[in-house]
């Protein structure tokens, strides 16, 4: 982390001791609309608020997707809380968690072990605070994993397939985390990513209050399993 990124920790550690301002540049601790069991750190305006940061710090900075609880991830995490069989007592990774929501929501159905994956070390940090607030026991992994095994018997992916390049590669992860016996469960709006086949329809929601850059249009999200191909090896977790 350069010393830039380094000061701009510090300042979101500062502003999530802090918040609770009025201002649209401020964040505050908010029940998220689809679970409001569980509250985050979200910003009041995400986009106002990206660019005091980044004029504070002096830097550009990675969008902040953390600080608002995408659509995908709301769904995900309401399914888990409705069905806590799915993740208890099995180790359970919310891969580009984000604000850390699915993880939250899957250490509270009782996973042995929830871990929240980001590339963001603010989204790390944000996950930290959030899991903190709900009395939740997750564990931040800094990093990029879709190159590697997915080492969980549940995955869990909110929103991730929102580019298609970005697509390409979540699904690959995905798809070789599920021939190896991971449960797969993708928490989607569909927005143009999802692929034709070897879905399983879970559960759908309507789309709660947009949160997210990209969610104003949104009506209904969806919670799916993604099957191995047929001749994959591995454990049957389901």
């Amino acid at each position: 982390m350069g010393v830039m990124s380094r000061a701009g920790v510090v300042n979101l550690e500062r502003e999530l001791r802090m918040s609770g301002a009025d201002g649209l540049d401020g964040l505050r601790l908010t029940p998220v609309p689809l679970v409001p069991e569980i509250q985050l750190y979200t910003a009041v305006d995400s986009i106002v608020w990206w660019a005091r940061m980044e004029a504070e710090v002096g830097s550009s900075l990675a969008a902040p997707y953390w600080a608002s609880a995408w659509a995908g991830g709301q769904a995900l995490a309401r399914y888990l809380l409705d069905h806590p069989q799915t993740v208890a007592g099995r180790r359970v990774l919310d891969l580009a968690s984000g604000s850390g929501l699915a993880a939250i929501a899957a250490a509270q159905a009782g996973a042995m072990l929830a871990e929240a994956n980001d590339i963001d070390p603010y989204a790390i940090t944000a996950i930290a605070h959030n899991a903190r607030a709900n009395g939740a026991s997750v564990t931040a992994r800094l990093g990029d994993l879709l190159d590697g095994p997915a080492d969980a018997d549940i995955v869990l992916a909110g929103d991730v397939l929102y580019q298609s390049q970005v697509a390409e590669r979540m699904l690959a992860f995905l798809r070789r985390a599920a021939a190896d016996g991971a449960q797969v469960l993708l928490g989607d709006p569909d927005r143009g990513h999802l692929p034709t086949h070897g879905l399983t329809l879970l559960a759908a929601y309507p789309a709660p209050d947009a949160q997210a850059f990209v969610d104003a249009e949104l009506e209904q999200i969806c919670v799916y399993r993604l099957e191995p191909d047929p001749g994959s090896q591995g454990r049957d977790l389901r």
